[in-house]
């Protein structure tokens, strides 16, 4: 039996992908205009180590003599970044999804958790919600990495203007050192994005298209949709069997606010087993009020 929950809004989907693509150009136009004085590298005094880059990288992308196209799509492209990203961190803040992207005070600990899952090094994954520990940080990252891109780009493209802003930033070398830095991360993450996209597979990609997801009945979850809590069956590791309940049971993601999750330890499955049918049933309300217990008869 599968199940269909919800689990991107509308809004993040468009977000979404209105950042890919305007990304991805600026990346693209970004190398047309850094061929013209590609000045940074990775080593010390004569030696270099990595050359940022080499002319056959130019040659194979047919970089070379572009400038002006590049200067072009990237001062375009940089104010739908703009407007796109500021909306978003409006609609994040004011429809309250904030509460599922930014770190808590646990997510350091349990990101190292999700990568030595996703390494296969560790085989159960921490408890999460809609996005785990990682995802968390690397999300909250790339929102402060977007602001810094934006900021070290107006400094570089009108350093007279913004000259307040570009002394902050060091002066303009070092806001284009820091600009350039910034695309390299920015690059990294779109790899790796993709790669555990892939690796997620088509359930995972489907979900940011249409905003739905499918579940397996006992399945062992992933993630953990807002709204949607995870019941534990007694005396099974919390990575085991689960049972999802339906978004119309009342529970709003505002009853998730303080990342509570409801769990209680069920009756037995069957009366085989005369010692769990005395087995006790224990609710964690989300209320942080005391448990409160009742025995099965």
């Amino acid at each position: 039996m599968k199940r269909v929950i919800k689990k991107h809004p509308l809004a993040i989907r468009w977000f979404h992908w209105i950042n890919f693509l305007v990304i991805a150009i600026m990346i693209w136009s970004g190398l047309l205009i850094y061929w013209a004085n590609d000045v940074y590298r990775l080593g010390w005094g004569d030696t270099t180590v990595l050359k940022f880059f080499p002319h056959s990288f130019y040659k194979a992308l047919n970089i070379p003599f572009r400038l002006a196209e590049g200067m072009s799509l990237h001062f375009v492209f940089m104010w739908l970044f703009a407007i796109n990203g500021f909306l978003y961190v409006m609609y994040v803040a004011f429809s309250g999804e904030w509460r599922l992207i930014i770190p808590n005070k646990k997510s350091l600990k349990e990101s190292f958790q999700v990568v030595l899952h996703d390494l296969h090094i560790k085989k159960a994954a921490p408890l999460q919600k809609k996005y785990n520990a990682a995802q968390r940080i690397a999300y909250t990252g790339v929102i402060v990495m977007g602001l810094g891109s934006l900021l070290t780009g107006l400094s570089i493209y009108k350093p007279i203007q913004f000259h307040t802003l570009c002394s902050l930033l060091g002066g303009y070398e070092w806001a284009r050192s820091e600009h350039f830095i910034l695309t390299i991360l920015f690059t990294l993450f779109f790899v790796v994005h993709i790669v555990q996209v892939i690796l997620e597979g088509w359930n995972n990609f489907r979900s940011m298209v249409t905003g739905l997801d499918v579940l397996k009945e006992n399945k062992d979850l992933s993630f953990q949709p807002a709204g949607v809590p995870i019941i534990n069956r007694s005396g099974q590791d919390p990575a085991g069997n689960v049972e999802m309940i339906d978004e119309d049971n009342g529970i709003s993601d505002a009853s998730m606010q303080d990342e509570g999750i409801t769990q209680s330890k069920s009756s037995a499955e069957s009366g085989d087993n005369p010692d769990n049918a005395k087995r006790k049933e224990e609710i964690l309300p989300e209320n942080n009020q005391e448990p409160v217990k009742s025995n099965e008869k």
